[in-house]
């Protein structure tokens, strides 16, 4: 459960109005999702949830020491959170950050395969059992890395590299935090993260996630709060206009494209040579 303090206060984030108009909110479901147009708060209050829940952050600085969460922690500073149970494990994950942690990744095993050629090098007349024990901190240090991440992570698409993350790191009983997930999946990769997600709570685990993507909206069982019209107010998915508005789309595109490019549009469909 989420309550906000009374706060005369209209700097950003508090004069948006989703925010303003906060007074309390409860996460029951294992799965929250928070929908709504960009500049709508989702993301801003899921941010500030993650630096009150304390949540370590995956490819970026903890959110408590972000610089670019600064706003978001006084509004965490103003938030109270009740628990029915707390447990401690469990990320915090905008997809914009997993770029970074990618990076990160490679550059760790660059360093550690550096370090044994080096070794080998150096050490080129010391005896094979000298250099295994020089070298062992580094492979085993290797030998971790492609357990949690694959003999070549760089060849693995981003769509995969992300989905591998989950696999690695989603554990019983934890609190995941997720901001637009789907920004790094295919529509057939974010049926295998919903996959990973029903997995995940069977086991205890708890997700909000922030989401424009419709087969995330989909999620069965899942509590959706709109930040449209405020209040923050829960909806049904068959009531959200973003899915009406897809389904409509895939229904007649031609419609919504002449209406943008007019006549002299492109076509959707193959034309005979």
């Amino acid at each position: 459960m989420v309550h906000r303090r009374p706060d005369a206060d209209v700097q950003f984030p508090f004069g948006v109005p989703a925010i303003a108009t906060l007074d309390r909110l409860e996460l029951t479901t294992p799965v929250t999702l928070f929908v709504g147009e960009n500049g709508t708060g989702k993301s801003t209050l899921l941010e500030a949830l993650a630096i009150a829940a304390k949540l370590p952050a995956v490819g970026a600085a903890g959110p408590a020491a972000d610089p670019t969460l600064a706003a978001q922690r006084k509004l965490a500073d103003r938030l109270r959170l009740s628990w029915t149970r707390r447990d401690h494990r469990g990320f915090f994950l905008r997809a914009e950050d997993f770029f970074g942690f990618q990076k990160r990744v490679a550059l760790e095993r660059s360093e550690h395969e550096k370090e044994l050629w080096r070794i080998d090098a150096e050490l080129a007349d010391a005896s094979a059992y000298a250099r295994g024990l020089a070298k062992g901190p580094h492979a085993s240090s290797l030998a971790e890395h492609e357990r949690r991440y694959g003999a070549q992570p760089d060849a693995a698409s981003h769509g995969e590299a992300f989905l591998n993350l989950f696999v690695q790191r989603l554990v019983p009983g934890g609190l995941y935090l997720l901001d637009e997930p789907e920004a790094a999946l295919s529509p057939q990769s974010q049926l295998g993260l919903l996959a990973m997600i029903k997995d995940a709570i069977d086991t205890g685990s708890q997700f909000v996630i922030a989401t424009h993507s419709p087969i995330l909206m989909a999620t069965p069982g899942a509590t959706i709060l709109s930040f449209d019209a405020p209040p923050i107010r829960a909806v049904r998915f068959e009531d959200l206009e973003s899915v009406a508005l897809v389904r409509d789309f895939l229904m007649a595109p031609e419609r919504y494209l002449r209406a943008i490019w007019g006549d002299a549009g492109p076509t959707t469909a193959a034309q005979d040579p």
